[in-house]
Order: C-alpha cells, then structure tokens, then sequence
C-alpha cells in the first residue's frame, strides 16, 4: 500500500494555492467538515489521518516510530514529497500544529505559513510554565484510559469540546475516539501528553498564526502567549471567543470566518 492510500490522503478544491490540514488526537480528517466547504472555491486541499487514527489501519501503526512527535513529522514530509508539493499553507489542530512546526524546522521553505488551532508545545507544569497540567492529572487520564477505556471516552469528550454530552460535537468526537484501538490511543496520548518541544521553538522561523479557544480543558490560553514569544519566526495570536479544544467542530460559525482571514492574510 502507498503512503498516500496508508494516509487515506483527499485532495478537493480548485484553487491554485495549497492548503493541508492536519488534524488532533482523537479524530481523524472528519474534524474538518464544517471548515471544508468554505475553502473548496479557492483552495486546493489536502487532507489526510495521521497513522494511529481510527480511519487508518492498525498494522501500519509501529509503536516505537510514533513514541516521539517526529515520527508524524516525518510521516508529513514524505506526503508531500509523495504529492510533489513545492510550497503549502498548514493547518494543524491540537498537537498537528507541533507536527507542523517540527517538520518546518526541517524543510522551512514547504511551509508558507503555519496556522494552529490549540496547539501546545508542553501540557505538564513546569518552573515558570503552565502547560494545565500535574503529572499526578496525567497519570490518572492515563490510568482511565487503561482500565475502562469506553468508560473514559464518554467521561473525556464532553470535557474537551466543552459542551454537553448530548451536543452533536461531542458526539462526534466519540465517534472518532471510539474508532481507535485503545492501546494505540494510550500510547498516542502518552507520547503527546509527555512531549516538551518548548527547546525547538526557536527554530521555528515559518510565519506562525496560533488561534486559541477562550476556555480549553487541554491549553491554557497562557500557552498561546508563551509560543508567541518563543517563535523564531513572525508570529501572531488570536483568541477565539469559543469553549473547548475542537472549536472547529463546536463552534464553526466563530471559526471559519477567523481562519479563512488568516489564510489569506500576512503578519
């Protein structure tokens, strides 16, 4: 199987310029449904799963490569070298805004710009960081997750997207959390939960538009504001007046019409 048909790589849209859009854990390129319509005049879009996400195939799914984010950033380079790409804009949501930013360290002249829907560069506390989180917090999300993995799903999903359980976003978020093997969305969630990239900041010098929900479980709003000032490149914050870590899916209507102004616009 090719990497492309591995990725279940989309490509829509009949603009010249290129869009990729990268998705976060727990979901697959569905997250991106509200948002698609809106780009498909003017862009041309790439969409594909990162390996481990439901929709892929968990053979394909090697537990050493992806116990580090590089492994995605790699997995991100070959696309695009599969698809020929000389120069795209990138969308990440959540912890694809890190892949993004790691593969740009790598190949800086792909990446035209970097647009980041909760993104977060470290989730633990630490001196002088606030990432939202404790160990002892991980620990216990770890611990959920291993001993009644549906149990947790239904407990988390509400939490993350911030809406009640009933709202069609939360459903569909475990929808997709659902869909992935529980070990391989533990092992996902340790590697992301665990990452530190705050020491490859710097070395992002791409042009970075982070967007940050008001209220998100997973980022403090603080995150966006310590990227902001650890970018080596042109960077700029907006934050949204949305709840949760999945805005695009929870909140379309506030989102499309910010994210289709930074597509098009410069810092």
């Amino acid at each position: 199987m090719s990497i492309l048909e591995a990725h279940n790589v989309r490509i829509v849209g009949s603009g010249d310029q290129l869009v990729v859009l990268g998705h976060g854990f727990g979901t697959d390129q569905s997250v991106w449904k509200e948002v698609i319509p809106h780009l498909l005049d003017d862009y041309r879009l790439i969409l594909y799963d990162t390996m481990g996400a439901g929709t892929t195939n968990p053979d394909y799914f090697n537990f050493q490569r992806y116990s580090t984010l590089h492994g995605y950033a790699d997995d991100l380079l070959a696309l695009l070298d599969e698809l020929e790409v000389e120069c795209c804009i990138y969308i990440g949501h959540s912890v694809s805004g890190m892949i993004g930013c790691l593969a740009s360290i790598e190949r800086p002249y792909l990446f035209s710009k970097i647009i980041m829907i909760s993104a977060s560069p470290r989730y633990l506390n630490d001196a002088n960081y606030f990432g939202g989180f404790d160990q002892e917090d991980l620990n216990q999300l770890f611990e959920a997750m291993q001993s009644n993995f549906k149990a947790w799903v239904s407990g988390f999903a509400p939490l993350a997207v911030g809406a009640d359980i009933e709202s069609d976003a939360v459903q569909e978020f475990s929808r997709t959390l659902f869909n992935i093997r529980p070990d391989i969305a533990f092992s996902v969630a340790k590697t992301i939960f665990q990452s530190d990239l705050r020491r490859i900041l710097p070395q992002v010098i791409v042009p970075c538009h982070i967007l940050q929900s008001n209220k998100d479980l997973a980022v403090p709003v603080v995150v966006s504001e310590y990227l902001k000032h650890s970018f080596g490149g042109k960077t700029i914050v907006e934050i949204l007046p949305t709840d949760g870590h999945l805005p695009q899916l929870s909140s379309p209507d506030v989102v499309v019409p910010v994210l289709m102004r930074h597509i098009m616009g410069s810092i």
